[in-house]
């Protein structure tokens, strides 16, 4: 009798802690993070990780109360591989909110898995116009920009400058499409030509030579990751930097490639919706912490990152931690209530920024390095073109 006395009192005491300790530990908010993190492309993925893992140090590593718990997957800038990971993290893992992708055509291949788990997704980068108008989804936001926006930026800019005969190109898939539309709907002048190069392409040899035959009086390209690099490379190299104008939208003259090319990215233009000097608390927090944490300069996708991280946990503690109720949720994510490194911005009908973009310059600064250098503003609160498009309910 005594003995079973004894057993029942370790039972009760058992429960008893079990019941505390999941008292004083809540369970994880679980953020899938898949991206790019190897290849040719791959830096863009290590700085949106860097990104948003500072904004979780930032947080103090929650979000509502709750303990964060970043799962990261590496898509090597393959659909099917981003795809497989995806289903992992929603059925396995089964994680509250996915970001992390850079490439668009990854992005549209993840988004119906996502879409169908009633996952909230928040991108850090990729913005296809296919999610921007009629297929615009509520568990969809993009807290970077739409695809076509940066380019409009500099379509606007070169057609100020009185560029009338301009050579265009960009890889071929969906962000470089959009890349290109977005250049023309501002640019009205007239096209040398348009090419669409091969993705992760790195030998330009025969566009150089296509564009030396056109006589352009300016270019403009798209081309991220090791593309853009190897391209303003052999765009200097064959001298035509010297003769025809480059122009550039901010992710294809970031910090990642002018630590990569080095002296000749000295005075090209390029258009970003962020800036290094850009003056608020979160920035100067975000840019600080980085350099001190990375020991080297922030570049747009680390931005992003730690924007989608902050964005993320607005929601969460707007709704105390409690997920259940999606409709909450989705209110919360869509009030963007937090401090954005870019200053003020506020989501459109359809999850995509209405924003400033800006002109920025590549410089030396003081000590000699090579910088963006914010110049002036190209557009103020600007939409994206397909929001009209959008009817979600």
């Amino acid at each position: 009798m005594q003995k079973k006395f004894f057993a029942f009192v370790l039972v009760v005491v058992s429960l008893a802690l079990a019941l505390s300790v999941s008292a004083q530990e809540p369970e994880p908010i679980k953020i899938g993070f898949i991206s790019t993190l190897s290849g040719p492309g791959s830096a863009l993925g290590v700085d949106a990780l860097d990104g948003f893992n500072l904004a979780i140090q930032h947080l103090g590593g929650e979000m509502g109360g709750r303990p964060v718990e970043v799962i990261v997957r590496d898509d090597t800038q393959n659909p099917d591989v981003g795809l497989q990971a995806a289903v992992e993290l929603l059925e396995a893992e089964k994680v509250d909110f996915m970001t992390g992708i850079i490439f668009s055509n990854i992005m549209l291949a993840v988004g119906t898995p996502v879409f169908e788990s009633e996952t909230f997704y928040i991108s850090l980068n990729a913005g296809p116009s296919q999610y921007a108008g009629a297929g615009c989804n509520p568990f969809f936001f993009n807290v970077a920009w739409q695809n076509d926006n940066l380019h409009e930026a500099m379509g606007k800019y070169v057609n100020d400058q009185g560029f009338d005969n301009v050579f265009i190109l960009a890889p071929d898939y969906p962000a470089g499409r959009d890349a290109l539309t977005g250049f023309k709907r501002f640019y009205t002048g007239n096209l040398a030509d348009e090419v669409y190069t091969a993705v992760n392409q790195l030998d330009f040899a025969v566009e150089i030579e296509l564009i030396r035959a056109a006589a352009p009086d300016a270019v403009f390209t798209f081309q991220p990751g090791g593309s853009g690099i190897n391209f303003i490379k052999q765009y200097s190299e064959a001298g035509l930097l010297a003769e025809i104008p480059l122009f550039l939208p901010g992710f294809s003259a970031d910090q990642d490639v002018i630590r990569a090319v080095g002296a000749p990215m000295e005075g090209l233009f390029n258009s970003s919706h962020w800036a290094l000097e850009l003056d608020n608390e979160a920035n100067v927090r975000f840019t600080s912490g980085f350099a001190l944490e990375f020991e080297r300069t922030p570049t747009i996708y680390a931005q992003q990152g730690y924007d989608a991280a902050m964005l993320i946990a607005s929601a969460v503690e707007a709704v105390g931690g409690d997920l259940s109720d999606k409709d909450a949720v989705r209110a919360a994510l869509e009030a963007a209530d937090f401090e954005s490194t870019r200053g003020d911005f506020a989501f459109n009908n359809n999850h995509y920024p209405i924003q400033d973009y800006y002109l920025r310059q590549v410089v030396r600064n003081e000590s000699g390095d090579l910088y963006n250098q914010l110049i002036g503003v190209i557009f103020e609160d600007h939409q994206d073109a397909y929001h009209e498009q959008c009817t979600m309910e």
